[in-house]
């Protein structure tokens, strides 16, 4: 079973709201207009509807692609 995650902040246009999370408790780094939002595990939860209760997770920076 995956676990997933709800995203909490960061761009108003990333379109993906609930994610699969590698492993509990760990960072979340999302690619997202040439680069990634960082997203960071919080003590809370969420109803995720049909997924049940879902961690959140808050953006908390973005990170450049090198090219």
């Amino acid at each position: 079973m995956t676990t997933k995650a709800a995203l909490e902040g960061g761009p108003d246009d990333l379109r993906e709201r609930i994610v699969p999370v590698p492993a509990p408790g760990e960072d979340l780094k999302i690619a997202h207009r040439g680069g990634y939002e960082h997203f960071k595990a919080t003590s809370r939860v969420q109803d995720g509807g049909p997924e049940g209760q879902l961690p959140v997770y808050e953006w908390w920076e973005r990170t450049e692609i090198a090219e």
